[in-house]
């Protein structure tokens, strides 16, 4: 089953994302890289891929097959969800990954490919349109390893991870196998020594040729690591042709996003059109935000009194409608920005500001909700409750201000309580919380 999984081209991808609050603690969005992009990184550091062109019409993907001039040709839908190869188009073709032996039969399925959506088990319902597809050279393989390099703090720098055992879940091997998983720490002033790297290539289970062969792929996956500043580099199956060639099938490429600024280049690659508009647009203002199913849009400072806040919502009988993290340096614009992203979101009927006010100074809080209430003529029960820097200078004159426009319930510090907010929702009036 492993070999005939990798036989169809592997995939090799920046970070996929998802919405789920672990991506928000990271802070900035994931980059995205479509399969190929990542294929074309690891080729131009010599990292030995599948030969494969990228198309995106129809008679380009033929012309594409016929210039491979493979025994067997895979042609694979470009879409940063996983699972295509059990996907479906709404052209009714079904599978985002087939192979073929005919480069003829590449045109004809590209043609059902291209412009169609294709659903999958990790995009919307109503699927992903495919706007590019991959051509590329099918191979066969003996044997599968697993290998990676990450960054390890314990170690205080990158190191060397593999497996005999690849193809597969290393989680599992490392529970059920512990005794298969090697690891080298690398100097990151020395970089990957011969030594290491032919002593890895042998715990993979590479013999003879081979041995140097996948000691000169680890080398060159090094290389590639620091190149793009990577934080790490995965290549599961890292693999074993029948002819002989050490291939990287699969390869995940997580990057550092303080390095954006001098890896303009790779970053310029993201590709955001697959992405949740709502999260991109509030990436563009340094807001940390991830839509979630209920009805009380949460508006915090700080990710984890954003999560204490969702839980506590969630303990008293209510639903988070999103994660929104402000961040510690937040300006008036990106609260006024914030307010604009909740209240463009239907499913919301209430909205609860919860600020701690340490390196947040409360004024820039009250003020951004005050001219987005003012602007955006808010219309659902909104509950305020700030506390912390220059909250008492400011608390009484925005409270009132706010009170003589809106039809708002003004609580203090110590009657402050989620149920009190929920029951001013459930009456439709807004509490506004002074500490």
């Amino acid at each position: 089953a492993g070999r005939e999984r990798w036989k169809k081209g592997g995939e090799a991808r920046g970070k996929e994302t998802r919405s789920d609050v672990a991506h928000a603690l990271r802070g900035r969005r994931w980059l995205n890289l479509q399969e190929y992009q990542s294929k074309k990184l690891m080729q131009e550091s010599g990292v030995a891929v599948q030969r494969f062109y990228v198309a995106d019409t129809a008679s380009e993907a033929l012309e594409a097959a016929k210039r491979l001039n493979a025994k067997e040709i895979v042609l694979k839908a470009q879409i940063l969800a996983g699972g295509r190869g059990k996907g479906v188009f709404d052209s009714g073709l079904k599978g985002g990954v087939h192979l073929t032996k005919d480069p003829a039969v590449v045109g004809e399925l590209a043609n059902k490919m291209l412009g169609f959506n294709l659903t999958t088990k990790q995009t919307p319902k109503e699927g992903v349109k495919v706007k590019t597809v991959m051509v590329a050279e099918a191979l066969d393989i003996t044997r599968e390893t697993y290998f990676a390099i990450l960054m390890d703090r314990s170690c205080n720098g990158p190191v060397m991870v593999g497996s005999p055992q690849g193809g597969m879940d290393i989680e599992e091997v490392a529970a059920s196998s512990p005794e298969l998983i090697f690891k080298e720490v690398i100097d990151i002033f020395e970089g990957v020594r011969d030594d290491q790297a032919l002593r890895m290539a042998a715990n993979l289970g590479f013999n003879g040729p081979l041995q140097r062969q996948a000691a000169d792929q680890i080398k060159r996956l090094y290389d590639l690591f620091l190149k793009v500043d990577a934080t790490q580099v995965e290549v599961n199956p890292l693999g074993e042709t029948p002819e002989g060639q050490v291939v990287c099938f699969d390869a995940k490429i997580n990057f550092d996003d303080n390095a954006e600024f001098r890896q303009k280049a790779v970053f310029a690659m993201d590709d955001m059109t697959e992405s949740d508009p709502t999260e991109t647009e509030a990436a563009k203002w340094d807001l940390k935000y991830i839509g979630l199913d209920g009805n009380i849009a949460c508006f915090v400072n700080g990710a984890g009194l954003a999560m204490a806040t969702c839980d506590i919502i969630d303990l008293h009988g209510g639903k988070p409608a999103n994660f929104l993290d402000l961040g510690g340096g937040v300006k008036e614009r990106q609260v006024y920005e914030a307010f604009k992203l909740l209240t463009a979101d239907p499913k919301v009927e209430a909205i609860l500001v919860n600020i701690f006010g340490g390196i947040v100074n409360c004024a820039i809080i009250a003020n951004g909700i005050t001219k987005a209430c003012r602007e955006l003529e808010l219309k659902v029960p909104l509950v305020v409750r700030l506390e912390g820097e220059n909250v008492h200078t400011y608390s009484s004159s925005w409270s009132l201000l706010t009170l003589t426009q809106y039809k708002m319930c003004v609580a203090p510090s110590e009657a402050w309580t989620i149920d009190l907010h929920l029951a001013c929702v459930e009456k439709h009036l807004t509490l506004v919380r002074i500490s």
